[in-house]
């Protein structure tokens, strides 16, 4: 009942912001600021709590995304209509969950839960020594029917694995793993069989994500050396890292050569391929020297040439075009009720 009532008034409020007024009869904000000429029709999808990496299902109809709400303590999994609509849990509720992914042909989903390790939700990491992302140990990435039956695990490793998504065509997970004792990439089939690596630098490597066609994948990564790459496996050892400078990647998957596409010294994270295959959006704080605001960019691949995207002087990430290409969904703290609220938007792409 809570739920089809929650549903209700998430359809209500969107309803009101595409007409131009809240519900109360007063003038819904413009969702988009000066300078954001690609974001046409922005509409707001979330209305209060902690909601981000929305993405779409293949056919362009539903998303699924993370969310701490209504008396969560961490994040479950959600999907929704893209209008907001329809919203309901697909995650069980136990332990902390992350990353969650359609696949193409909507028969299941993937994410990644501490459930296994921990039913509770795992505790927070400590910022006294400055803003760090915690790899909790229990994380295991996890499949499951459409609407979240029987959940089964796709790894039972030792550390550390989340940041999984399918490819567009269904035949290959690649995920974030620590294995190894460092953080790589790698690939598997949608049954967790035949577990590949594509990454062995020292660092960072996560956040992955494929072309329309399939023969590639963007990425996060940091890559430190000297007293930075002690730091960083000192912070590894706690299950801690510490996202200042992560550069952006591609890579061929027949040649399996990373290539570097950013070299701004900047957190650039969050990179999605345009459906076009030229050209990648993502998130940076690059034109922020105090690094606190995060704007969505667009880069080309081959010149490298970068165009901003949004201009909201706060968190914009985890951008998503959906599969034709005429729609663009991310997250951003922009109207939040309060201090740090994320919310995920949708907008027409121009």
């Amino acid at each position: 009942m809570m739920m089809r009532r929650f549903t209700a008034i998430i359809a209500t409020t969107v309803a009101t912001l595409a007409a131009g007024v809240w519900a109360d009869g007063t003038p819904a904000p413009e969702l988009a600021f000066a300078g954001e000429g690609h974001l046409a029709s922005l509409r707001q999808l979330t209305f209060g709590g902690q909601n981000a990496e929305a993405y779409f299902s293949h056919d362009g109809r539903e998303l699924i995304f993370q969310s701490t709400r209504d008396g969560l303590l961490c994040d479950a999994i959600f999907r929704m209509q893209t209008d907001g609509s329809q919203v309901r849990q697909v995650s069980s509720g136990k332990g902390a969950t992350t990353c969650a992914f359609i696949a193409p042909d909507n028969r299941s989903i993937i994410y990644a839960s501490t459930h296994l390790e921990h039913t509770q939700c795992p505790p927070r990491p400590d910022h006294s020594r400055g803003y760090v992302w915690p790899l909790y140990s229990g994380y295991d990435i996890f499949t499951a029917g459409p609407e979240g039956e029987a959940p089964m695990p796709l790894t039972r490793t030792e550390g550390y694995d989340a940041e999984a998504v399918y490819s567009p065509q269904g035949d290959k997970i690649v995920f974030t793993s620590l294995r190894s004792g460092d953080l790589e990439l790698y690939l598997m089939n949608p049954d967790g069989s035949g577990v590949e690596q594509l990454t062995h630098a020292p660092g960072y490597d996560g956040g992955a994500f494929f072309s329309l066609d399939g023969k590639w994948i963007t990425w996060r990564a940091s890559r430190p050396g000297g007293q930075a790459l002690e730091a960083y496996r000192e912070l590894l050892a706690e299950g801690l890292i510490r996202p200042g400078k992560l550069e952006l990647f591609i890579m061929n998957l027949e040649e399996r050569k990373p290539i570097q596409i950013t070299r701004n010294g900047a957190a650039n994270f969050g990179p999605y391929w345009h459906p076009d295959g030229r050209r990648i959006i993502f998130s940076s704080n690059m034109h922020d020297p105090k690094g606190r605001n995060f704007d969505l960019y667009l880069i080309d691949v081959e010149t490298r040439v970068t165009e901003r995207i949004t201009t909201y002087e706060g968190f914009d990430g985890f951008p998503m075009f959906s599969h034709d290409g005429k729609q663009l969904v991310f997250a951003s703290n922009r109207f939040g009720k309060v201090k740090g609220e994320t919310n995920v938007f949708i907008a027409d792409w121009k």
